[in-house]
């Protein structure tokens, strides 16, 4: 199953800026892993803003679940999924010019 998410993460105003960098420290170890384990598929920054979208492949909803729970901004996340499938401009494309082009 694959997931279009969009995530925004509300720190406290407040939150020691050292807590703040060990917490951006240890999601990126977090998205690494994740991303070497094929479940996040892409991610993009919005600009301005501590959000992203970014897509993502588990199994189940429960996988999803329990693998963006993992994350250590998850209690500071607001996270809304929308299962996505292949479109058929995909297939027709391959199908007539072959490969999709990359992003």
């Amino acid at each position: 199953m694959q997931f279009m998410v969009h995530i925004k993460v509300d720190l406290p105003g407040d939150m020691d800026p050292k807590r703040v960098q060990e917490l951006g420290e240890a999601e990126a170890e977090r998205a690494i892993e994740a991303i070497n384990a094929g479940q996040m598929r892409k991610i993009w920054r919005i600009v301005g803003a501590r959000e992203n979208y970014s897509v993502w492949e588990t199994d189940t909803l429960e996988e999803f679940h329990a693998l963006i729970s993992s994350f250590p901004l998850h209690p500071w996340m607001s996270v809304d999924v929308t299962p996505i499938i292949e479109h058929p401009a995909t297939k027709a494309y391959e199908e007539r010019v072959g490969p999709f082009p990359p992003l």
